[in-house]
């Protein structure tokens, strides 16, 4: 058995040695950023030659005071090289030099002890090498306390065939209107306020927009009283990817009918601040609630005049927060409007919604009505329906209709109908993949990379999703994946360094962060990935040459045939102890049949 342990022991020193003697990569293009003191770049940016990407990074204000008025800029120096077949120890400009390559990006303030993340879009030359390349970033602030130029590395490969150049989805500077938000609904003669998403969706900032609403005096395209003689809205800047929002309060017309109509918009803007103005339309949806468009063809009657007029007051849900496919109690106010006319025999029924033919809304009882005797003129009174809403639907707001019918003195079996709007919520939903380390055992110092996908198996979208991992024996890391859309994926990708040799199971914590529409930062999701770090093997411990040369001794008779004799001994008296276990046996039966007989002569 000391043998036996002996080799063994020879044997794993032996692969100790090989394992620690592998070379590690070599990154000779890369620049050592560990001596940045503004410039955090976490994960590097990957790039394909010839194509359009993103350098991201973060600005990290440990200057105990804040940074006010921060730009920032890929720095112009004479000290890159423009070929590709620059020596390893030189800088290769690794874009394509525009207008906008060198162009400062505002970032705004930066608190002290805050970071912020920044994206600066740029495109790679087409003549490269893949490889790593660093890139020089200047940062300025206002009062000059954030002033500096520091490194970040990117990561540039060769596209595979297939791959297609994405620079139409990417564009310079692109605006989406009413992203996020449900359509406003306003009811006659109520004055409508709301407020419009407008999201630069492209990868430059905008300067000088101005955004113009179309009018027209036709009722049919334009259900608003034109009572401003400007309804544009100007903005000095727009980020690229920053959300602005265009207010406006708007008396709906009495002659306008009930039903959706477009809003058209004009915006232009500069890419640069000296650069052309450009232009771009859209459209935005709002909904009118008025008189049905059949009124007016119909024949008129005069008792339409004195009706009474219920409307809705307000409403409120119990939970404020409705979760899709869960119960809810419904609390409405509706009240009789008008100034001198009673309503009496109101019944009030609720129409829902419906998504895939089927309604989001369904009440508890089975029954969707509610009947009220009478509403005097100015009173409100107050309707408590159970609810039930449907599981599956995507995350945004949903009409309800309030159909009435009342009697009023002069009137009888009046119809009218109101709609609600009732935001249903979504539980957001995140899956991971396989998570892959490579490699799984590091020493002391060295570093692995850490891959994996993040599913998002929900219907709302996942924002600003980052990864973290902390461990008593890494570096503590972060991943920055960004927003994940509902059935997409985000991946991570990330180096972990080895801080301490492994004292446990190897156990790393992955906590999986995101976001909510509103920015609230969500319950984290807790993985688990495994992976051991030693302590490097000595640089002057050599095993002796001659260790794996020690004679081992011949094993002895007993020891090479003992295990064989002892089987064949066992079976032998087995065989013995059973043949005496038969004569036994049958003496017995012997012996009982003599007695028998004997009995039977007796």
């Amino acid at each position: 058995m000391k043998r036996f342990l002996k080799k063994g022991m020879i044997i794993g020193m032996a692969a100790l040695l090989l394992a620690a003697g592998q070379p590690a990569p070599v990154l000779a293009a890369m620049v050592d950023t560990s001596e940045n003191s503004i410039i955090i770049s976490k994960n590097i940016s990957k790039g394909k030659i010839g194509r359009s990407m993103n350098v991201n990074f973060q600005i990290v204000n440990q200057s105990g005071q804040d940074w006010e008025d921060v730009e920032v800029n890929i720095y112009n120096s004479s000290g890159y090289i423009a070929s590709p077949d620059a020596l390893e120890t030189e800088y290769v400009f690794p874009f394509e030099v525009t207008t906008a390559t060198f162009e400062p990006r505002h970032v705004g303030t930066v608190k002290a002890g805050k970071t912020k993340n920044v994206s600066i879009p740029v495109r790679v030359r087409g003549d490269l090498k893949a490889g790593y390349y660093a890139v020089e970033i200047e940062v300025r602030s206002k009062d000059n306390k954030a002033t500096t130029t520091e490194y970040v590395n990117i990561w540039l490969e060769t596209p595979v065939s297939g791959d297609d150049d994405d620079d139409d989805e990417n564009l310079e500077v692109g605006f989406t209107l009413g992203e996020s938000q449900s359509t406003p609904f306003g009811v006659y003669p109520n004055v409508m306020d709301f407020a419009i998403n407008m999201r630069n969706s492209g990868l430059s900032d905008a300067r000088d927009v101005t955004v113009s609403m179309k009018l027209s005096k036709d009722t049919n395209e334009f259900p608003f009283d034109i009572n401003d003689g400007n309804y544009n809205r100007n903005f000095e800047a727009i980020a690229a990817g920053e959300t602005v929002q265009l207010p406006y309060s708007m008396a709906i017309r009495s002659d306008a009918y009930s039903g959706y109509y477009p809003l058209t918009f004009t915006i232009t803007y500069r890419e640069t601040a000296t650069g052309d103005l450009k232009s771009e339309e859209d459209t935005f949806w709002v909904h009118i609630q008025n008189k049905e468009e059949e009124d007016e063809a119909g024949d008129f009657n005069e008792n339409d005049r004195t009706k009474a007029r219920i409307i809705v007051d307000s409403f409120e849900t119990v939970p404020a927060s409705i979760i899709a496919g869960e119960p809810f109690e419904l609390v409405l106010r509706m009240k009789n409007a008008s100034s001198d006319i009673p309503a009496s025999n109101i019944l009030f029924s609720m129409e829902s919604e419906k998504v895939s033919d089927s309604a989001v809304f369904t009440t508890a009882s089975g029954s969707s009505s509610v009947v009220v005797n009478s509403l005097a003129a100015g009173e409100v009174t107050e309707l408590r329906i159970q609810m039930l809403s449907k599981a599956g639907i995507d995350q945004r707001s949903y009409a309800l209709t309030i159909k009435e019918t009342y009697d009023s003195p002069e009137f009888k079996n009046a119809s009218e109908s109101v709609s609600i709007d009732i935001p249903i919520r979504q539980v957001a939903r995140l899956n991971t993949g396989t998570i892959e380390v490579m490699p799984e055992s590091i020493n002391v110092g060295s570093e692995t990379n850490v891959m994996f996908p993040i599913n998002n198996t929900g219907k709302v979208i996942l924002y600003n999703v980052m990864a973290s991992f902390e461990a008593d024996s890494i570096v503590p890391a972060e991943a920055y994946v960004g927003n994940i859309k509902p059935g997409e994926t985000g991946n991570v990708d990330v180096m972990l360094t080895g801080a301490a040799a492994t004292m446990d199971d190897g156990k790393v914590t992955i906590r999986i962060t995101y976001e909510d529409e509103n920015g609230d930062l969500q319950e984290p999701v807790e993985k688990e990935l495994t992976l051991y770090v030693t302590e490097p093997m000595p640089e002057d411990f050599d095993i002796p040459a001659d260790i794996m040369d020690v004679p081992m001794e011949e094993p002895s008779f007993l020891e090479t045939y003992g295990p064989w004799i002892g089987l064949g001994g066992a079976a032998v008296a087995a065989a013995v102890l059973a043949a005496v276990l038969r004569y036994r046996k049958k003496k017995k039966e012997a012996q009982q049949e003599e007695d028998d007989t004997d009995d039977e002569i007796s």
